[in-house]
C-alpha cells in the first residue's frame, strides 16, 4: 500500500524538476501552461520509476493531473505495485 506522504513527496518533485521550480499543490498545472499531454506521460513514466508502480493509462484523464493535488489522488486510487 502507498503512503500518500511519500506519493505527494514524489509528485512535487516530479512536477518541480520538469518544469524548473516548485509550485503549490493546489496550482493548475495544465490550464496554466506548465505542463501539456506529452509532459503528462513523462510525469506517469517518473512517477512509476519512483513509486515502484505502475499507473494504467485506460483509468487515466487529463484532469487527473491538474494540480499536485489531483495527482496524488489518483495515483493513490489506480496504481498498482509492481
Amino acid at each position: 500500500m502507498l503512503n500518500p506522504n511519500q506519493v505527494r513527496k514524489a509528485t512535487q518533485e516530479v512536477v518541480a524538476e520538469m518544469i524548473g521550480k516548485k509550485v503549490g499543490d493546489a496550482d493548475f498545472l495544465i490550464s496554466s501552461g506548465l505542463i501539456d499531454s506529452l509532459s503528462i506521460l513523462k510525469l506517469i513514466g517518473n512517477l512509476e520509476s519512483r513509486l515502484a508502480v505502475t499507473i494504467p493509462a485506460g483509468d487515466l484523464q487529463p484532469d487527473d493531473f491538474e494540480s499536485v493535488d489531483y495527482i496524488t489522488d489518483t495515483v493513490l486510487r489506480v496504481a498498482r505495485p509492481r
